[in-house]
């Protein structure tokens, strides 16, 4: 017979050992899931520098049978005159591409942008001469972003957990720039997840700014913007729901320009959170000039890619709006009133603003609505209405990159803790407090009512644009580039961009100026709009940048594309006339 006193001390001992085996059996688990994941990060990293040294080869074998080849002439042609001596038979495409390759080798070396090499380029190469018709990119190589899908190669939105699962198929934008006989060479680097305007990850690392290694070149297309500002590509495509294409371009000091949600076919093109439909994703090209960019528009609006995807209206290029020169009626603001701008950004509006006014343009002071409401009532909520937990799929079993520790932070916090959190938070800083508040989860109904809210808003913007009678607006682009690791805890920085992926308008950056001296001096002084916690991280994340690019952002409204453009193009070229003037002086 046991004594009671024993079974207890017998039914402790038992349960302490199956708690014991219970953290052991997690902690081992958890142990075999990150060496794994280490695996296949070494892997992966294994691959890409197999990958590139195949590219490095190739290079090597054509330098070989073309002991004359001069690569300098080539990388010193734009785009179009670079198409001309391809459509005349003066340059070879093997020309032309092994140049690229052996550009963006050596730029990949100082920055780190590339995470794949295409290898099929090199039997497309042979594929390219046999068309009786040459198409608008014939042999012209292209770079494209890494979560755009080509047929057998990952799209790893640097995620772990997309390693080893190559695309059955190209995106219908890589299927169509083939068709138009453009090489696509090389994948370029992006942030963790895409959901950060930096670009880091845990299986390519830090992707650097050309100009400047302790800068970030922007993201989430910032590996293709390095490398187009290093003149490693002349030419890439990426994609942009809130600032992607914009934000990096700009910072790198290139053109950059993203199409109305639906002008071009998104199918293949993998998003940063699946099913996410409030902020209206566009996709664009990258280039150093504005020509580039609608040549690259002018090859895409093919009947082709209205085969291929039905869902795209059939509106082919116009190019009577893209060479008008009739005098534009342009609306303007320097800041959005939510983020005071840099001084370089605010500068970088005025002065274009002057150039275009002289030049014959009417400019009309112009202000974006309820800023703040858009922010704290569409932007936010929009993004994250399931309250995160959708962006948080993609970390299940993956370690996160420390430059966008804070946004994955913030979606692990439970609804009630947040809303204790932003009432905390309220006195301290208002803005953190509503931002806070605004990633609650949402109910079908208030997702649809939020859907609602967005056509409103999207309806009086308009409305307000009409009043004034404008063709385009011009409005400052984020800049200058931040320096690293502020992006992921800057999220706002993203307002000036992000307000046309909500409204779905076609808008773009063209570089006009550079950070002087007088600027650094000025951001002293910047108070931002609100003068707190925010305000003074973005004056820390563009401090010591003299000499970077600044650009302003081109804005139509939807469908006008070719007007947008034509309106950077404008603005491109009274710059340079003005740059010109001043060096002759």
């Amino acid at each position: 017979m046991s004594l009671p006193g024993t079974e207890m001390s017998f039914a402790s001992s038992l349960l302490s050992a199956l708690v014991c085996c219970s953290v052991a059996t997690v902690l081992l688990l958890k142990w075999r899931q990150r060496r794994k994941g280490r695996g296949k990060l070494e892997e992966a990293q294994q691959r890409r520098e197999r990958a590139l040294e195949q590219m490095d080869q190739a290079v090597g074998r054509f330098k070989e049978k073309n002991p004359g080849h001069q690569p300098a002439s080539i990388l010193a042609f734009t785009l179009a005159e670079l198409c001309e001596k391809l459509q005349d038979g003066s340059l070879s495409p093997e020309s032309v591409v092994y140049t690229y390759m052996e550009r963006a080798l050596n730029v990949h070396r100082e920055v780190n942008c590339l995470t794949d090499y295409l290898e099929n380029s090199e039997s497309q190469l042979q594929h390219v001469k046999k068309p009786a018709k040459k198409g608008l990119l014939y042999g012209v190589p292209i770079s494209i972003k890494d979560s755009i899908d080509c047929k057998g190669h990952d799209s790893t939105l640097g995620l772990v957990k997309r390693l080893n699962k190559p695309a059955a198929e190209d995106a219908v934008v890589v299927q169509v720039l083939k068709r138009q006989g453009a090489i696509p060479f090389v994948k370029t680097n992006v942030p963790q997840s895409l959901l950060n305007f930096d670009c880091s990850n845990l299986i390519f690392g830090q992707t650097v700014h050309p100009l400047d290694h302790t800068k970030s070149p922007g993201g989430s297309s910032g590996g293709d913007c390095a490398l187009i500002k290093s003149g490693g590509s002349i030419l890439g495509i990426g994609s942009d729901v809130g600032g992607s294409i914009r934000i990096p371009a700009a910072f790198c000091g290139i053109c950059g320009f993203k199409t109305t949600g639906n002008r071009i076919s998104k199918k293949g093109i993998i998003p940063s959170i699946r099913g996410q439909k409030s902020a209206t994703a566009g996709t664009g090209p990258m280039a150093r000039d504005v020509d580039s960019l609608a040549l690259c528009l002018r090859a895409l609006l093919c009947d082709e890619m209205f085969r291929l995807d039905p869902t795209v209206p059939p509106i082919p290029f116009n190019e009577q709006v893209f060479t008008s020169s009739q005098p534009l009626r342009i609306g303007f603001y320097a800041s959005d009133t939510f983020l005071e701008p840099s001084p370089s950004m605010r500068r970088a509006v005025l002065e274009t603003k002057q150039l275009l006014e002289k030049a014959g343009h009417t400019l009309v002071p112009f202000n974006p609505i309820r800023m703040e409401h858009f922010i704290f009532n569409i932007s936010v909520p929009g993004l994250f209405a399931d309250g995160g937990s959708t962006f948080l799929e993609s970390f299940k079993g993956e370690s996160e990159d420390p430059k966008i520790k804070e946004v994955v932070v913030v979606s692990k916090i439970p609804d009630w803790l947040r809303s204790l959190l932003s009432w905390i938070l309220r006195p301290i800083s208002p803005r953190l407090s509503k931002g806070l508040r605004s990633t609650h989860t949402r109910s079908v109904k208030e997702l649809w009512e939020l859907h609602a809210n967005i056509e409103e808003y999207r309806q009086e913007f308009i409305a307000e644009w009409k009043k004034l009678d404008l063709d385009v607006v011009l409005c400052p682009a984020l800049g200058p580039a931040f320096t690293i690791g502020f992006p992921g805890k800057l999220s706002a920085g993203s307002c000036y961009t992000i307000l046309y992926n909500y409204l779905d308008f076609p808008a773009g950056v063209v570089p006009v100026t550079t950070v002087t001296k007088e600027d650094e001096e000025n951001l002293k002084s910047l108070k931002g709009h609100y003068g707190d916690i925010l305000d003074r991280t973005f004056r820390k994340a563009v401090t010591k940048g003299v000499g970077l690019p600044v650009a302003v952002q081109c804005v139509a409204l939807p469908w006008q594309e070719e007007l947008c453009l034509r309106f950077m193009k404008e603005v491109e070229k009274l710059t340079q006339d003005q740059r010109r003037k001043l060096t002759v002086y």
